[in-house]
Formats: structure tokens, C-alpha cells, sequence
């Protein structure tokens, strides 16, 4: 049973920063990717960033420049460090992953809050 569990999330001032972490129960590079997404209040979830097993980044274009997604395999965490935070990026952040095989993703967490303050 794959879980993936965030942390991270907060209160923090627009201009600040957050880190947020995602812990799999296995090895990141079990899985084709892993991605964050996020979910505001009274709107869709969006995705956010992704990494592939074989490095490939990619940024929604509301957050490159400003976000950067990692991974540390040897943790099996991946982060997305949050930099020049915007009111507008308050949501709940979730963790997911593309098992190999899949093109969708198959594994999520539980999501962690973000607030930012004007």
C-alpha cells in the first residue's frame, strides 16, 4: 500500500516562503512521476509541478520562477520549495504520484494547507 504524506504547510506573509515535503512509503523512483497540485477554496484543483523518474521538470506557468520542485531518493521524499508566496497561492497542496505503468495519477496524499497573508 503506497501512502504519500505532506508536510510543510502554514501561515506565512506574501513575499515569504515555505517548504512543503512529500514522504513516500517507498522509493521515489518506483513511480513514473510525482507531481503537487493544489485546491482553492471554490475552485478546481490545478496542477502545480511534477518531476519524472528520470528528472524531467515541469511548472504550471503561475508558479515557474518562483516554485522548484526536487526529490531526495534517498529520503523518498520530494519537496516543492515556495518562494515570493502570493496571496492567491493559498490552497491545500497535495502530493501525487504516477505509478509505473499509468498515465494518470494513482497515488495521493492528504493535502497540507498553505495560507498566505496579505
Amino acid at each position: 500500500q503506497v501512502q504519500l504524506v505532506e508536510s510543510g504547510g502554514g501561515l506565512v506573509q506574501a513575499g515569504g516562503s515555505l517548504r512543503l515535503s512529500c514522504a513516500a512509503s517507498g522509493s521515489i523512483f518506483s513511480f513514473n512521476a510525482m507531481g503537487w497540485y493544489r485546491q482553492a477554496p471554490g475552485k478546481q484543483r490545478e496542477w502545480v509541478a511534477s518531476i519524472t523518474s528520470g528528472g524531467r521538470i515541469n511548472y504550471a506557468v503561475s508558479v515557474k520562477g518562483r516554485f522548484t520542485i526536487s526529490g531526495d531518493n534517498a529520503k523518498n521524499t520530494v519537496y516543492l520549495q515556495m518562494n515570493s508566496l502570493k496571496p492567491e497561492d493559498t490552497a491545500v497542496y497535495y502530493c501525487a504520484a504516477i505509478a509505473f505503468g499509468s498515465s494518470e495519477y494513482t497515488y495521493w496524499g492528504q493535502g497540507t494547507q498553505v495560507t498566505v497573508s496579505s
